[in-house]
Order: C-alpha cells, then sequence, then structure tokens
C-alpha cells in the first residue's frame, strides 16, 4: 500500500488538526483483526498519529513493486530511493500494517504476514520490520534513528531470495541435533516392549500402553512447550528440555525396568524429550526467509531419526552389555548436547516476542483455522508415523513371526526413510504447495494401508507397502509445517506448532492401543489397517477442499492488501 492521492482524507484529529486518510485506517485495522489481532484504542490512535505524520511531510513513502514512486497526501518523497525505500537520516516512513510494539523482526512485505526476510536497499543498512499484530508497525534502520516502510518492493523479492547466512545453517544444524537426541531418548522404550512383555508377563494391552505413555505425555506437552518457546526462545528452552530428559533416563536405566508400575512412571516423564519438537520449529523458523522455510523445517524434522537410532542400537546394546547401558549412553549424549546448546544456540536477530499473557495467546492461536486444519492433517500424517515406529516392532513380529532383532531392524528401516523424505516433503511444498504435496501422500498412505490389510507375504508385497507408506507420512509431516509457516502469524508459530504437534502426537498414541486391542480381541491387525486406509481417505477429501479453499483465501486476501 502506498500513501498517495487515492485516498481522500475524510477526518481530522483533534489533537493536532491534521487530516487522515479513514480509509487507509480502515484497511491496516481490518487486516490487523483479520489475523487476530486484538486492538484497542491507543493502537488505532497510533496508526492514525503515524498516518498524519505521512501527510505532514515528516514520513515518506516507499514505491510498491518497484512502481514509480508517488507522493503523499500531503508530503513528499524527498529524494527517497525508488527501491528499498531507503531515505535519508532522520526520515521515517510509514509501516502498512499494524505490527507489534515488541523488537521487531527482519520483514518483507507487509502483506505477507508471518513471513520475514532479511532485505537491504542499494547500500543500504538492514532493514526490520514489523508483521500484523497488536501495536501499530513503524520499521527501523538498523543502526540509525530512521524509520522506514517494509514494502513489497522488486529489491525485497531479490532478496528474500537470496541464501539464508551461514549462521542460519548453524543454528539449523545444532537445532536437528538436539532434536534427534531427544527423540531417541523419547523412543527408548518401544524396542524393549516385546522383552518387557515376556520378563514381566504383560499382556498386548499392558505393552502397547507401556510404549504409548511417554508419546502421549510428549504430545501434550508439546503445548505449554510451544507456547514457552514463543515467549523465552529456543536458546532457552533446548538445554532446559534436554537436561529436564536426562532424569527420568537415567531412573529407567538404573532402578525403573523391575515392575511395570515403575516403567510407566518412567515412561510418563520421558515424554518430556518428545516436546523438543515443539522447541524447534519456531526456532529454526525465525532464521529463514519465507521461500526457504519449508526445506529449513524439513531438515530439522530430520531429527525424528533419533528414533531410528533407538531401534537400532538398544536392543543390541541391552544383548551385549545389559539393560542399563543404552540408558546411560543416552544420558552421557544428552547432557553434552545440553551444554553445547547452552553456550552455542542462539535465537534469529530480531524476535518477536509475546507480550500477552499465555492464556490469551493460546486462546489466539486456537482461534485461527491453520491451527485446527493442521492438527488433523498432522493427527494422519505425522501420527501414522509415530505409530508404526512404536508399534511395528510388534507386529512384526506377532504377525510374521519374526526376531525382536530383525522387527527392529525392519523398523529402523521404516523409520530411516520417513526421515529421508520429511525434508523432500518441505522442499516440494516450496515448490508445488503443500496442498498438492499433502494430497498426493495420503494417497499414497490409502493404497498402502489397504494392501497390508490383506497381511500379504512380507517379501516382496509387505515390504514394499510399508516403505511407500513410511516415505508417504514423512513427506506428508514436512508439507503440513510448511502449510503452518505459510499461514501461522510469525509471532504464534510456537504456539501453533505446539497445539499441531500435540496432535500429532496423539495421533501416533490411539493406533497403538487400538491395534493390540484388535489383535486380542479378533487375532488380526486387518481392522485396523482399515481404519487407517478410511481415515487417510477422509483427510485426503478435507485437504482438497477445506484446506484448498483456506490457502486459497488466504492467499488472495495477502495480494489485496
Amino acid at each position: 500500500m502506498v500513501l498517495s492521492r487515492e485516498y481522500a482524507t475524510t477526518s481530522r484529529m483533534p489533537f493536532t488538526g491534521r487530516p487522515v486518510a479513514e480509509p487507509i485506517v480502515t484497511e491496516m485495522i481490518g487486516a490487523a483483526r483479520a489475523e487476530g489481532a486484538h486492538l484497542e484504542v491507543p493502537d488505532i490512535v497510533g496508526i492514525r498519529s503515524l498516518l498524519q505524520l505521512a501527510q505532514a511531510g515528516e514520513v515518506r513513502n516507499a514505491s510498491h513493486a518497484g512502481a514509480r514512486p508517488r507522493r503523499g497526501l500531503a508530503g513528499k518523497q524527498s529524494g527517497a530511493r525508488r527501491r528499498g525505500g531507503a531515505a535519508g537520516p532522520g526520515t521515517r516512513t510509514v509501516s502498512a500494517a499494524a505490527g507489534t510494539h515488541d523488537p521487531c523482526r527482519p520483514g518483507v512485505p507487509w502483506r505477507t504476514v508471518a513471513e520475514e526476510s532479511p532485505t537491504r536497499g542499494a547500500r543500504g543498512p538492514r532493514v526490520f520490520a514489523c508483521d500484523l499484530c497488536r501495536r501499530t508497525g513503524v520499521s527501523k534502520r538498523e543502526g540509525t534513528d530512521s524509520m522506514v516502510q517494509s514494502s513489497m518492493t522488486e529489491s525485497g523479492r531479490a532478496a528474500a531470495g537470496a541464501p539464508a547466512p551461514g549462521r542460519a545453517w548453524l543454528m539449523l544444524t545444532l537445532a536437528t541435533v538436539g532434536f534427534a537426541v531427544n527423540f531417541w531418548a523419547w523412543a527408548l522404550l518401544s524396542p524393549l516392549g516385546p522383552r518387557f512383555k515376556d520378563t514381566l508377563d504383560l499382556t498386548s494391552f499392558q505393552q502397547s500402553l507401556l510404549v504409548a505413555v511417554p508419546v502421549v505425555v510428549g504430545s501434550l506437552g508439546r503445548i505449554p512447550v510451544g507456547a514457552l518457546t514463543d515467549r523465552f526462545g529456543g536458546r532457552v528452552m533446548f538445554p532446559i528440555i534436554s537436561a529436564a530428559t536426562i532424569v527420568p533416563v537415567l531412573y529407567l536405566g538404573l532402578a525403573g525396568h523391575s515392575s511395570l508400575t515403575a516403567l510407566l512412571a518412567g515412561g510418563f516423564f520421558l515424554g518430556i524429550g518428545g516436546t523438543a519438537f515443539a522447541v524447534g520449529v519456531p526456532f529454526v523458523s525465525a532464521w529463514f526467509p519465507p521461500e526457504r522455510r519449508g526445506l529449513a523445517i524439513g531438515v530439522f524434522g530430520m531429527g525424528m531419526g533419533g528414533t531410528a537410532i533407538s531401534a537400532l542400537t538398544t536392543v543390541k546394546l541391552v544383548d551385549a552389555n545389559s539393560v542399563a547401558t543404552p540408558f546411560l549412553i543416552t544420558a552421557g549424549v544428552l547432557t553434552a548436547y545440553a551444554a553445547v546448546a547452552a553456550l552455542v544456540l542462539r535465537d534469529a536477530p530480531g524476535r518477536t516476542v509475546p507480550s500477552e499473557p499465555l492464556r490469551r495467546r493460546m486462546a489466539a492461536t486456537l482461534r485461527l483455522g491453520v491451527t485446527w486444519q493442521a492438527s488433523a492433517l498432522y493427527a494422519v500424517a505425522f501420527g501414522g508415523y509415530v505409530a508404526f515406529s512404536v508399534y511395528l516392532p510388534t507386529y512384526l513380529k506377532t504377525g510374521y513371526d519374526l526376531t525382536q532383532a530383525d522387527a527392529a531392524n525392519r523398523m529402523a528401516g521404516f523409520v530411516l526413510l520417513a526421515v529421508a523424505m520429511r525434508p523432500m516433503g518441505g522442499w516440494l511444498s516450496d515448490r508445488m504447495g503443500p496442498v498438492r504435496v499433502l494430497a498426493g501422500t495420503l494417497a499414497v498412505v490409502l493404497v498402502g494401508a489397504l494392501t497390508q490389510s490383506f497381511t500379504p507375504a512380507l517379501a516382496p508385497v509387505g515390504t514394499i507397502a510399508f516403505l511407500a507408506m513410511a516415505a508417504a507420512l514423512g513427506a506428508g509431516s514436512g508439507a503440513v509445517f510448511a502449510l503452518v509457516a505459510l499461514m501461522a502469524p510469525a509471532n504464534k508459530v510456537g504456539s501453533v506448532t505446539g497445539i499441531v504437534g500435540a496432535a500429532g502426537g496423539l495421533g501416533g498414541f490411539v493406533p497403538p492401543l487400538l491395534m493390540g486391542s484388535l489383535y486380542g480381541a479378533y487375532g488380526s491387525y486387518a481392522i485396523g489397517l482399515i481404519l487407517l486406509a478410511a481415515v487417510a481417505a477422509v483427510a485426503l477429501a478435507f485437504t482438497e477442499t477445506g484446506v484448498r479453499h483456506a490457502l486459497t483465501r488466504r492467499t488472495r486476501t495477502a495480494h489485496s492488501h
């Protein structure tokens, strides 16, 4: 939006007598409220005050999309560069959005809410711009008191396509390692489920409950952890989560594996490790520009390969040494990572810190359509992955009479393929759009689940069906968070991630219990796989209707502003 003659002055402010472009005020307030912002009287007054400065010639306007700069309502361009909006010292430019009063993020065009990237004008310093939130937005030029507009310019587009800085990739690497280490700890009980069933004489339901408890705790825990990450940042939360996970790991390895009650108690607190996901997504998202965010979050998602580390090493370490060995090794790795994270991790420059109380922020997050849409899809995509990663050893051992070690190795192959496909899902979403990727992956899950419901021979049909579902579930999980990166407001990414991650984890909690109960009742897993196919079909229909419509409407709204 450019402050031009098109917007007629229709009123005057009583404290200055200067004219106010009321249509602009209305448009800015409407855009802010459409994004879930709670505007109060001081916010609206602030918007009008900034526009008065524009009209008085004290504020300059940047050109829009590289077009010829136009004069403001009552002011001059006065030497502002045509592209990049680089004004002279001491000059201020109105931001074309209502933004946060907290420190601004490196910004992209004001109309692209919840997305940011570093921009530079010709020989100009870095620009920080707000997105739609609670307060009126004036962006600040680094190292000066000059205020500039975050506008959609050609130079902004060029900068948005520039590679992410090296430090961003370092932070992504550290976050991915932290995610993997915590997931490794989170999945320690799953490979040992058949062993505990034999040594403690557990029923199928008790075994399923044992491996499901860490999943449900880690899933629900993502909701508060995601909100806390919005408030305190990944630099604080990653070391805390890693250090807190050490305690249940040591307990389970040294004293907590002698009874079902002790295992359930240890598994409950082991779920803390599963909340690391809600720390990493907003942390990584803030470091990357929008057009690279799908890939970056997909790379971070490869940390879920920590479950493969557990599957490949846990049983072997127990057989070679003792039950305590894998737990002690994992505790040592967690300790090392917590120390490195505390020393090296840094939050992205200009990270927006929400000022609203937690309850208000969570209520605003729950009102966002993307929260529920992404939650439903992630419950199927990531929930399916979690369900197979914790229950596949039991399924293969019971249904195909494999040894415990062979079943664990095959589960590790399933996990590794899903992990490898997750960044591919994000990458494809950056290029094709997340809706197309989600539709394709859900169709593959539908066909794979129906095929496996007939319990075909493991070689080759059963193996192909499981590997196809692994690839689809991994890519689909990456596509869901590419969707979140496109549609969630930037200062609510952590809160949205927490709720969506919880839905995904809970989606993985129910199937193992259901599969165990169905097998105990009917002696077959066919009904459970048919139910998975039905859920995938419903999710596919929802993606092609509700989600596609919401994303199209969101894009049109952004372009109209």
